[in-house]
């Protein structure tokens, strides 16, 4: 027996060494891979270098790098893939080594994913499209303007890196326009040599050490006051502006004299400024989007006049003090134009808010403080509360007096769907003056009329028979309209369940609102896949609900199908107006019998200067037409292409001007805000 054991032993001997062998063998293979990634981050550095060194041609000092940046940034992503492969083909094959390979792939996805998420795909290709070239950039500095505007850059110090504010300085002194002057208030524990004596190089820069740190507030107040430009610009002391910024700007001022607020679009870079990503593209100015969010952030440029009107920046809402100045400039501004280029890079390091609102959550406070204020400034009454996403606000404005709703229902037979409908406004909505008001057209089953009978029961309920043949939804509303006379009019299909209480609260709080002419909410599917989300005009041609199929606990673009805002037009499955509404616009279009009613309808709100909102926070399920029919059979596939005929024709002038609140970068053929990468 013991020469048996002996024999097992050195057969378990021999195994050991052969697995310590191929762990060996491995281990070496790996480090070789790791070895060739840092030789090409090595390499990456370097061409970060290049772009440090200042030449006589500034476009070639920020466009080559770049180009050759992205070909070799492509390797290491492909090397990174290959890794990961290698580790799960080891990870099946290989149990004994697994736990080795383990605890490189923690490291080598991290790696992996911060490389995806700097890099971008869509954007680098947007960014090769829109590159400017040498001839363009050229053809800037050659050009004379009719108006050439002083633009002041404030740019308040605190403890700022060295490194950072030389790529700042670097990026303002190379504008292709060059009549700016750049105001410096340093509120540093100490004055840094090196940067004042950086600021002596050049006239147009200001540099004054305050000698003591005033907060964000103060050290930006003291930056103004050096100012004596036309304009005001805001940057911060680690950002930089792409070359053509203060030319985009000065453009904008010469094609629109009477503008006094201009905002862009921008991205973000880390340390490697060569490394471009996550880009905010936005809408146009959108009040209600505002208050949800302060989207417009950077690049930010204020009339002087403007600026004195509305007075200086507030250490009341320090870490939020743009927003609030934001608000109060929104107030007064006589024009506020969005410019849709990215004209500003936000560095994200550990420290800034442009890493996450989380960082610094005495930032969302002092958001929320901001616009209580605001509301109290214009005079509206509404809680504040903090939003789904961080950084985001909802609104829940004062319903006044107790204005009657009326429920509008188009119907025929479908009594189970019907029923789930009415059973969820009957049991979960909390107010309490509104009637439901089932528009029947021309059921055929004898439960229908049976469950007709008991509704009508309900004092809140009331049945009106709509007698025409065939379906037009639009003289079905119409016909439902003029049979009401309640102050608001909410039109719902009969196959969607309430889930948000208060909804009825939250919708009129809006809808009450003199700026205002209609409301939309989130709708989901029932296994809680957004519906509807809002409309793109344009997107598929015609228009289209974005975001659709996205999951309800998924984030979506900057979180928008999560922010109160406004748009050109919401589905009318749940749409709320202003009875009043219906004749100022000349009710709804019954030339649209099926598609496109609500989309026209909104559309010829936003004519009469009336703002459509949209307002996730109202939240239901819709069961998607559930007894409409089959839309396929060649009578309907007719009158589809006709409406859509109908449609292109009397909205052609808004389809060729494109949607204001969906940022001409995304592409229309994508509702889930794709970024476009065709020229």
């Amino acid at each position: 027996m013991s020469e048996f054991y002996k024999e097992k032993k050195i057969e378990q001997d021999d195994e050991i060494k052969e697995l310590k062998d191929l762990i060996s063998k491995k281990e070496e293979y790996i480090n070789s891979l790791l070895q060739k990634i840092e030789i090409l981050n090595s390499e990456l550095n370097n061409r970060d270098n290049q772009l440090r060194i200042i030449s006589n041609s500034l476009s070639w000092k920020l466009t080559k790098p770049l180009r050759s940046i992205s070909s070799l940034i492509r390797k290491v992503v492909i090397k990174f893939k290959k890794l990961k492969k290698y580790i799960n083909y080891c990870k099946k094959t290989d149990k004994p080594t697994a736990k080795y390979w383990i605890k490189f792939e923690k490291q080598i996805l991290t790696l992996n994913e911060n490389v995806h998420k700097r890099i971008g795909d869509n954007y680098q290709k947007w960014i090769c499209n829109n590159e400017l070239t040498n001839e363009d950039l050229k053809k800037q500095q050659n050009q004379n303007f009719n108006a050439t505007p002083k633009i002041s850059i404030v740019v308040p110090l605190y403890n700022t890196s060295i490194d950072f504010f030389r790529e700042l300085l670097y990026s303002v002194e190379f504008q292709t326009y060059n009549n700016w002057e750049l105001c410096l208030a340093d509120g540093s524990e100490e004055k840094i040599n090196e940067i004042e004596k950086m600021c002596r190089k050049d006239l147009r820069i200001k540099y004054k050490y305050i000698g003591e740190n005033k907060g964000i507030s103060g050290n930006t107040n003291e930056a103004i006051k050096l100012a004596t430009g036309d304009f005001i610009a805001f940057m911060d002391h680690d950002d930089l502006l792409p070359l053509n910024s203060l030319y985009e700007i000065v453009k904008c001022i010469n094609e629109n004299s009477d503008v006094d607020f201009i905002y862009t679009d921008e991205d973000k870079i880390t340390s490697n400024i060569d490394l471009r990503f996550e880009p905010h593209f936005k809408p146009d100015y959108a009040p209600d989007t505002l208050r949800a969010n302060n989207y417009i952030c950077h690049f930010s440029v204020f009339r002087n006049d403007l600026v004195k009107s509305i007075g200086l920046f507030n250490s009341k809402y320090d870490g939020s003090q743009d927003y609030d100045f934001v608000l109060r400039a929104s107030e007064k501004a006589k024009k506020i134009i969005h410019i849709s280029k990215v004209l500003y890079h936000w560095r994200v390091h550990k420290q800034s808010t442009s890493m996450k609102f989380d960082v610094k959550p005495y930032v969302i406070n002092a958001g929320k403080l901001a616009i209580e204020d605001h509301l109290k400034r214009i005079g509206l009454e509404g809680k504040v509360f903090l939003g789904i996403n961080s950084g985001t606000y909802g609104i829940d404005y004062k319903v006044k007096g107790n204005p009657k709703v009326s429920i509008l229902i188009p119907n025929k037979d479908g009594v189970s769907i019907l029923k789930n409908c009415v059973d969820s406004i009957c049991n979960k909505t909390t107010y309490d003056n509104y009637e439901i008001v089932i528009i029947e057209n021309n059921s055929e089953e004898e439960r229908t009329f049976e469950y007709y009978k008991e509704l009508e029961k309900n004092p809140k309920i009331k049945i009106i028979y709509y007698k025409e043949k065939g379906f037009n939804y639009s003289k079905i509303i119409n016909f439902g309209v003029r049979n009401t006379n309640s102050d608001f009019v909410v039109q719902l299909n009969n196959d969607t369940e309430i889930l948000t209480p208060n909804w009825l609260e939250r919708m009129i709080g809006f809808c009450q609102r003199d700026d205002v002419g209609a409301v939309g909410v989130k709708m989901y599917y029932p296994d809680f896949t957004i519906q509807h989300a809002g409309l793109i005009i344009g997107c598929h041609q015609v228009a289209s609900h974005v975001f659709k199929g996205l999951p309800k606990d998924k984030s979506g673009y900057f979180g928008t199908e999560n922010l109160i805002q406004n748009l050109n037009a919401v589905t009318a499955a749940c749409i709320m107006t202003k009875r009043s509404i219906y004749e100022e616009v000349g009710f709804m279009n019954e030339k649209f019998a099926v598609s496109f009613n609500d989309i026209d309808f909104c559309l010829k709100i936003r004519e009469k200067n009336k703002l459509i909102v949209y307002n996730p926070y109202v939240e239901l399920i819709h069961y998607e037409s559930k007894t409409r029919g089959n839309d396929l059979v060649p009578d309907k596939i007719e009158r589809f292409k006709k409406e859509i005929d109908l449609f292109l024709e009397t909205w052609k002038d808004k389809l060729d001007k494109g949607d204001e609140y969906y940022n001409k970068n995304f592409s229309l053929n994508s509702d889930q805000y794709a970024i476009k990468t065709e020229k």
